[in-house]
């Protein structure tokens, strides 16, 4: 999109709703500009009545009057401030709601492709570059528009010469700051950039810090956050110095333009076409109107760092996932909870490489079946393509003989669950979450979603209780005591399909030993799919099917696949090496 269709785009989507409001404080905006040309225009008076003529019938009037000029100027300038900030923050929100509401919905290869610290910079930075855009520009827009016109006219009204020559300042005003946009507009681009990448590295930073001390590497991440800050350091000041450029250019301008009238104004007077007092007036309308000349002429920075901010933000809210749902979908109609795989061959985005090559399953209902295999053979691609986390590129799906893509996202989901090595937790209580599975369950299905995960031996033995706060993804507590809140979360979803992705790894024999007695409640009676390196699991499957190379090596029982798969009697002969 270029400059125009941004701006038609965010006033539509966001400013149009708050019209009202932007009415009133344009109002304010016209009581703002007509009280400082009065102060500019009551000079005139003031000179001519009180100390030329010394007319003592004015000398309460005329000062009492630029007092209510300077308090109506301040009024009004108050006011509509005030609006404006409310409407910038309700802008802001509304425009974080979409990022947040556009990346909930996001398919899982977008969030993967971009780092957390950029979606960081996204909904802050960038923001609040819009949000300047949308509300201090249009305010500035507004009040420095009219108070020039305003304090235009007077100088008119003064004199018509002089104004014709002080009126030039303000294209000469235009041209630089149109320059200084388009340097602008590159600097800021790249201190966002340079944010995003600040952000992104402190969110590593925090979630590595177990293995940056542990490899004694604080000097190298010192360096490495140095630099990253001095970056951005540097593409700040570019700015700010830009900015502030205008500056000089402005008073060299302004020096020139009232050294020039000085002397054209002693002309006029020497020739009686100029009174003193006129030119006060005039002279006192020309400085005011400095500010909203050097306001105006800087206003195009301000617009260029929106319109970036927005280039990087629109996209984000546009986004439409590819994971999508027919028109008419309708609910998957769950009987056995049998899935079928015909066919499925798969690679990840901006990838050549297939992980799938054509593969058939079949995963019976209310049964388990246990896929293993070698890292990367495609083990966790198949269970990550039943929640449809990623589509096939060729094949079909079924659930009970009814393709995932022809029912309901919500309701194939719905049916789910997903307890993987890789536990997550929130930053909550226990409880809230345990309960995220469902947030309308009681205290009692909650705790006895604890008791059959075997949550509960080590819940009550902590102060709170379920009401104990885990920290940053279960940071307070150990991997079993994390494993088994999971599945606790899955038993109280209470769905009929299961999806374990090396749920017992790396845990010690007595928690392994309870997290196997939670999980075989968990998936009793229910369809199961385990990504198994357990010979527990791998001995109690129903079936087992080999995975190797993104292609289906064997299938069959135990007994059967040390007979006729020699990937799967390897991989059993070093479980019992392990073991």
């Amino acid at each position: 999109m270029n400059k125009i269709q941004i701006i038609k785009r965010l006033y539509k989507s966001y400013t149009k709703k708050y019209l009202k409001n932007i009415v009133i404080a344009f109002l304010f905006s016209i009581l703002l500009a007509g009280s400082t040309s009065s102060v500019a225009y009551l000079l005139d008076p003031a000179i001519k009545k009180l100390f030329i003529e010394q007319n003592q019938s004015m000398i309460i009037l005329i000062p009492s009057l630029i007092v209510l000029a300077f308090a109506i100027k301040g009024a009004s300038l108050y006011l509509a401030r005030v609006i404006m900030i409310g409407v910038s923050e309700e802008v802001k929100k509304d425009i974080q709601n979409d990022i947040f509401s556009s990346l909930l919905k996001a398919d899982t290869q977008t969030i993967d492709d971009k780092h957390t610290g950029k979606f960081i910079a996204n909904l802050t930075n960038d923001v609040h570059l819009i949000t300047n855009l949308l509300s201090t520009v249009v305010l500035n827009l507004f009040k420095d528009s009219l108070t020039l016109i305003g304090l235009l006219s007077v100088m008119f009204y003064q004199n018509w010469k002089l104004s014709l020559i002080a009126i030039i300042m303000i294209p000469l005003a235009s041209i630089a700051a149109k320059s200084l946009g388009k340097r602008i507009s590159k600097v800021s681009n790249q201190q966002m950039n340079r944010a995003g990448v600040l952000t992104s590295y402190l969110v590593e930073m925090f979630k590595n810090h177990k293995i940056i001390k542990i490899f004694q590497k604080e000097n190298y991440e010192q360096e490495r956050a140095f630099n990253f800050i001095d970056n951005l350091k540097e593409s700040t000041k570019k700015i700010a110095i830009v900015f502030v450029r205008a500056s000089p250019i402005m008073e060299f301008l302004t020096g020139i333009m009232i050294a020039f009238l000085i002397f054209y104004a002693a002309k006029l007077v020497s020739k009686n076409e100029l009174e003193v007092n006129n030119f006060f007036s005039f002279l006192a309308a020309m400085m005011l109107a400095y500010q909203p000349v050097r306001s105006l002429a800087t206003l195009n920075i301000s617009i260029q760092q929106g319109i970036t901010g927005a280039k990087r933000v629109l996209p984000i809210i546009d986004d439409i996932p590819e994971i999508s749902q027919q028109l008419n979908a309708k609910n998957l109609d769950l009987e056995t909870g049998t899935i079928e795989f015909k066919n499925v061959s798969f690679k990840y985005p901006k990838t050549d490489k297939k992980i799938l090559n054509s593969i058939s399953l079949n995963f019976a209902g209310k049964k388990m079946t246990a896929l293993v295999g070698h890292s990367g053979a495609g083990k966790s691609t198949i269970l990550n393509l039943i929640p449809r986390f990623y589509d096939v590129n060729d094949g079909e799906i079924r659930i009970d003989g009814q393709s995932i893509y022809g029912c309901s996202i919500n309701s194939l989901r719905r049916n789910l669950s997903l307890v993987s090595q890789d536990t997550t937790l929130f930053d909550d209580t226990i409880k809230n979450n345990i309960a995220y599975a469902n947030l309308e369950a009681s205290q009692k299905e909650i705790e006895d979603a604890a008791n059959l995960s075997f949550a509960s031996e080590f819940i009550e033995k902590l102060p709170d209780k379920f009401e104990t706060l885990i920290g940053e993804n279960g940071v307070r507590l150990s991997g079993g005591e994390k494993q088994r809140l999971s599945i606790a979360r899955a038993i109280l979803k209470k769905s009929s399909i299961i999806l374990l992705d090396e749920a017992t790894s790396s845990l010690d024999a007595e928690t392994e030993d309870k997290i196997q007695k939670a999980i075989n409640f968990l998936t009793k009676g229910r369809t199961t799919i385990v990504i198994a390196h357990r010979l527990s699991t791998i001995l109690n499957s129903d079936r087992i099917y080999v995975v190797d190379r993104g292609e289906i090596n064997g299938e069959g029982k135990h007994e059967e696949l040390l007979k006729t798969s020699e990937v799967y009697k390897n991989f059993y002969l070093k479980q019992i090496e392990k073991s």
